[in-house]
């Protein structure tokens, strides 16, 4: 499960119990629209069973959720309902827009229906190898039409949770990460180093060979890093080992990321692990599914958090991130987690509904007219 060292102004828990607990005190959704978010559990039933195994299924599968205090995910069945209940959907963007440099089918479409409803758009990704600017060109390339200040990337994250906290301008960021992260520290006018620049540094590792480090570096964050190697490993290791009060920040610590829409690649929690195992400490966590982005997110709109639906392809992340905020929940299967999964005993984190993909509002919205 993930973890979180939460600071005064990030009071962010990942926790399954205080996810419930969470949960428990957002309003629930109106008496038409018919289900509470308190919903954890497994789903019952499967397309490949038999009529008659698949009740026998079902009839076990609730059992055993009703044992364990939790409420299996409904497919969602009715759109219009949903997209009623709410005001605001947030979007992850990887196995829910897209996949790699590739669109999921039908999500233009969707997405100027939520749009014609009046409904606010909101898209966070944990993917930390883009500023919110860059990001913005990869929906114009990709034909979407998406406002900068519509989107919230994990990279964004780090450099507003240090603004956040008051970070001091004269204590510099090692970066293990991307281009993302430098570009969103210089906006908010914090000094860096490190990042794809010490991509290429090597250790030459002979006898009696001391590393130096910047004695400054305040913070170090960690991202998603095609460029990672030892050097980086060892440098933001001192840092935080030996520079008094050195934060320990991570962008995410996803297990798995789409470079390619061909198959999933190690994402940034391996980095992140990385500096965990050689620090003997826990990362702050700003990225999904700490609650830091949805605090941010709710005080810049307005936003009331039972008035908002997180649309993800992630339990451990997207989901438990919209749980975490009292929001409801959709699961959709484009990306990362499939249906048997979701229905696995072992999967204790459940999503209000579940659909193939969001395209899936314009269908059902077809099949109830």
């Amino acid at each position: 499960m993930l973890q979180v060292r939460a600071s005064p102004t990030f009071l962010a828990s990942t926790s399954s119990s205080s996810s419930s607990a969470s949960s428990s005190q957002a309003p629930p959704p109106s008496a038409s629209f018919g289900r509470s978010i308190q919903r954890r559990g497994g789903v019952a039933g499967t397309a490949s069973f038999p009529a008659a195994a698949a009740a026998q299924h079902r009839g076990a599968r609730r059992s055993v959720m009703a044992a364990a205090g939790t409420i299996p995910a409904a497919k969602l069945e009715d759109a219009d309902a949903l997209i009623d209940s709410v005001e605001t959907f947030i979007f992850d963007c990887d196995g829910v827009i897209w996949k790699g440099d590739k669109l999921i089918d039908g999500v233009p479409e969707t997405l100027d229906l939520l749009r014609s409803k009046g409904k606010r758009l909101v898209f966070v990704t944990n993917n930390s190898t883009k500023s919110r600017k860059q990001y913005g060109k990869k929906f114009e390339t990709l034909g979407l039409t998406v406002n900068e200040e519509e989107i919230f990337a994990s990279s964004f994250a780090a450099a507003a949770y240090l603004e956040s906290i008051e970070f001091p301008k004269d204590k510099k960021v090692y970066v293990i990460g991307e281009e993302g992260i430098l570009k969103e520290l210089e906006l908010a006018g914090f000094q860096h180093l490190g990042g794809p620049s010490d991509g290429d540094k090597k250790i030459e590792l002979k006898p009696g060979f001391y590393m130096e480090h910047d004695k400054d570096v305040g913070a170090v964050v960690v991202g998603f890093d095609r460029y990672f190697n030892y050097y980086k490993v060892q440098y933001g290791t001192l840092c935080i080992r030996e520079n008094p009060g050195c934060l320990f920040l991570a962008t995410n610590r996803d297990a798995v990321t789409h470079l390619t829409d061909a198959q999933e690649w190690a994402g940034g929690g391996s980095m992140v692990g990385a500096i965990l195992g050689s620090t003997k400490q826990e990362p702050l966590v700003v990225g999904k599914p700490s609650t830091f982005m949805m605090d941010y997110l709710a005080k810049k709109f307005g936003i009331t958090t039972s008035q908002i639906c997180m649309v993800g392809d992630r339990l451990d992340t997207d989901i438990l991130f919209g749980q975490n905020g009292g929001c409801k929940t959709l699961l959709v299967l484009s990306g990362v987690t499939s249906l048997e999964t979701l229905q696995s005993p072992d999967n204790s984190i459940q999503p209000d509904f579940y659909t193939n993909q969001i395209s899936d509002f314009l269908k059902l919205k077809a099949a109830t007219v």
